[in-house]
């Protein structure tokens, strides 16, 4: 099979021809037909080291949609050779992947693109596990999304609103970007360049401040963000675009009695991560099979534009997914 290979620390990725993986047990193999880009793909293609995985001879890639190919010993009878599925799984930049079966989905509707489906799997278990199960939104609260303009951002913005959040606060420093939060169920739209942008999330509440925050920023933004929060509410670590060490307001963090929650899926066991999904499944898919959470796709590319791709992704001028062909 053909797949996108690390060949070197910041060196262009390499299609090459690779074995074709054999599912084991309770694994399926996918026939990849699309691939969703994510920002974590580009430290992968750039060589770097993610405890023992990565470097040269990698394969990037967190998620994908296809046809299941072949099964594994152990795999649900539900899930059968043929499905149109998407998935989260490693290695996806490549013509055939092994998924686990708990990370896989059927694709809800027969009209959805392959590049539709595909940039779905990450933001949909990320978020429900962020802004449901960690940041507990509930009817009437009030939720915060830093760096609400991603692929991911905008999933959650969507399903705060749907799980019945009031307030639905979504920050973006691009002013084009921010003005379209508002589409995808953001409130209020704010720039943390804005040295009121505190003030703006407390008024938006009524001084209060918010039940939770999804942060996918971080950096230097953690202590104006804690500021930001309400009383016994709940940050929600997920990303660390804007840094991964910052000052860090204890005072405030200890005065507010804020949850200060870190998630990330490398050190999740197989389990943990299935009932993510399940647990996901189980909540949006009847939303997600009426159309009610969906992603934009800025631009597809053809999969021997790979390395074109992650420099759009990279150049961050994109406006949700970026999505490969295969």
């Amino acid at each position: 099979m053909k797949a996108a290979v690390v060949t070197g620390e910041h060196q262009p990725l390499e299609i090459r021809e690779v074995p074709t993986p054999t599912p084991g047990p309770e694994q399926v193999l996918i026939r990849v037909r699309a691939v969703g880009l994510n920002r974590a793909d580009l430290g992968v293609a750039a060589g770097h080291m993610h405890g023992n995985q990565g470097g040269p001879g990698a394969i990037p890639g967190l998620e994908c949609a296809g046809e299941i190919a072949a099964i594994g010993p152990g795999v649900p009878g539900h899930i059968r050779e043929g499905m149109r599925v998407m998935a989260s799984a490693g290695g996806t930049y490549a013509e055939y992947v092994l998924a686990d079966w708990g990370r896989v989905n059927a694709i809800p509707d027969i009209n959805m693109s392959w590049e539709a489906a595909a940039t779905l799997p990450v933001a949909l278990q990320t978020m429900h596990d962020a802004v449901v199960t960690h940041g507990q939104v509930r009817p009437g609260g009030a939720i915060l999304i830093q760096g609400a303009s991603s692929g991911v951002g905008l999933m959650g913005l969507q399903i705060a609103r749907l799980k019945g959040a009031a307030v639905v606060i979504g920050t973006s420093t691009d002013a084009m970007r921010r003005g379209r939060l508002k589409e995808f169920g953001a409130t209020h739209a704010l720039d943390t360049r804005d040295p009121a942008w505190v003030q703006q999330a407390l008024d938006a509440t009524g001084g209060r401040g918010v039940d939770a925050v999804v942060d996918m920023i971080s950096g230097r933004l953690v202590s104006e963000t804690l500021r930001a929060t309400a009383i016994l509410g709940r940050i929600v670590n997920v990303g660390r675009l804007g840094g991964m060490v910052a000052e860090f307001d204890f005072d405030t963090h200890a005065a507010r009695r804020i949850s200060y929650i870190g998630v990330t899926f490398r050190t999740r066991s197989r389990d943990e991560v299935r009932e993510i999904v399940r647990r996901m499944r189980e909540d949006l898919w009847p939303h997600l099979e009426r159309g009610a959470l969906s992603l934009p796709l800025d631009r597809s590319f053809a999969f021997a534009q790979v390395n074109e791709a992650l420099a759009h992704m990279k150049a961050n001028q994109h406006f949700g997914k970026i999505a490969l062909t295969v």
